[in-house]
């Protein structure tokens, strides 16, 4: 899913640090939306090691994990994994809609509250887009956006919000889903650096002062 801004304002100054957390929103956004072209991978592979992170840490040995599996892995090969996976013929074998992965009782609800949501923040899907709202690459497009917004307490607030309530819920179960799988190969080592990137992410709101 791809979202699209009602209201184009200037954003307030967005700090380093998180305009690379943007920009891993955005790479991961753009891996669940339709697998990897040859200039992603590329790119990818020849990406720099998270600056200020002990090389030792989850983080960075999982990005150069995923920049190594980029380097080797041939672009048509990538597509048709993410397409086998992801697509398929009928029933896709995982889902990347958040709302799978709650109770069923809970899901109609989720998405109705997350369009509402969207509708506040003056975003929209796009027209073109076939893919429900609570799709996982849509959802990580929103913070992303909210991100871009500043990096005021405000704004972390609203990111945390987000976040908890849309994100936190079944990243967990999905990217497990993709680990465990047969199927996957490239996948993986996406799967890898999401999940340690969003635990990070969870991390640190969890830190921060309500």
């Amino acid at each position: 899913m791809s979202t699209q801004s009602h209201e184009q304002e200037s954003a307030p100054p967005v700090i380093e640090e998180d305009q690379a957390r943007a920009g891993f929103y955005g790479l991961i956004a753009r891996l669940f939306f339709s697998g990897p072209d040859a200039p992603l991978l590329a790119a990818i592979a020849a990406a720099d090691d998270i600056a200020g992170e002990d090389p030792d840490a989850p983080l960075p040995t999982a990005w150069r994990a995923l920049v190594a599996a980029a380097a080797a892995m041939d672009a048509e090969a990538a597509r048709e994994e993410y397409d086998s996976v992801f697509v398929g013929t009928g029933m896709a074998e995982i889902t990347p809609y958040a709302s799978h992965y709650l109770a069923e009782s809970m899901q109609e609800r989720v998405l109705v509250r997350l369009r509402e949501r969207l509708t506040q923040m003056g975003l929209a899907k796009s027209q073109s887009a076939a893919e429900y709202e609570d799709h996982f690459s849509g959802l990580c497009e929103v913070m992303r956006h909210l991100i871009a917004t500043g990096s005021s307490d405000g704004a972390v607030q609203e990111q945390k919000a987000f976040f908890m309530e849309y994100i936190d819920s079944g990243y967990d179960k999905f990217l497990a889903a993709i680990t465990a799988s047969p199927n996957t190969n490239f996948f993986k080592h996406v799967a890898t650096f999401t999940k340690v990137f969003l635990d990070v992410e969870k991390d640190s709101f969890e830190l921060f002062l309500s």
